[in-house]
């Protein structure tokens, strides 16, 4: 089955790049932006809305205008030859707002977390919660934010030749 960067055009593409810069755009906007119909644009969604490719279309918030004042940057050792609960460490974080984002990755830490709080008060009863319900978790290093000096959501879409 052809992955989904092999199913899109350059039409797809182009929407897009457009899209998620502003997901509330109208399509006769996104349409005469691409060169296409307003319908064609709308169908093209819709499918890539099918297909997985748009994963989701949501407001980005201001974390200081909510109440969650602090970013930080957390890296998670864990337990050698513990690999194989790792998926009982993803089904822990996907129940925790908190924890934004979570990388496995290379180096001295297993994985990299993004999170969000409103204190290091709560900061630290999170920490406490995620030791004690994921004990493969051997050390935690954290780093806080100072200042997002960017914070960029949108994924680079590169045009490949192919339709527009």
């Amino acid at each position: 089955m052809p992955t989904p960067a092999k199913l899109i055009d350059d039409f797809d593409r182009k929407i897009l790049d457009i899209v998620q810069r502003d997901c509330q755009l109208k399509a006769e906007a996104v349409a005469a932006q691409v060169g296409l119909s307003a319908s064609a644009v709308l169908r093209r969604l819709r499918r890539l809305r099918e297909q997985g490719v748009i994963r989701a279309e949501v407001a980005v918030l201001d974390r200081q205008s909510v109440g969650n004042s602090l970013t930080l940057l957390v890296g998670l050792e864990i337990e050698r030859d513990n690999y194989p609960s790792l998926a009982g460490f993803r089904a822990w974080v996907e129940k925790v707002d908190a924890i934004q984002q979570v990388y496995y990755v290379t180096g001295q830490m297993d994985l990299m977390l993004i999170v969000t709080a409103r204190s290091m008060a709560d900061y630290d009863a999170l920490c406490a919660r995620l030791m004690a319900d994921n004990p493969v978790i051997r050390r935690m290093n954290t780093h806080v934010v100072i200042d997002a000096m960017k914070l960029g959501l949108q994924v680079p879409v590169e045009m490949n030749g192919s339709g527009a």
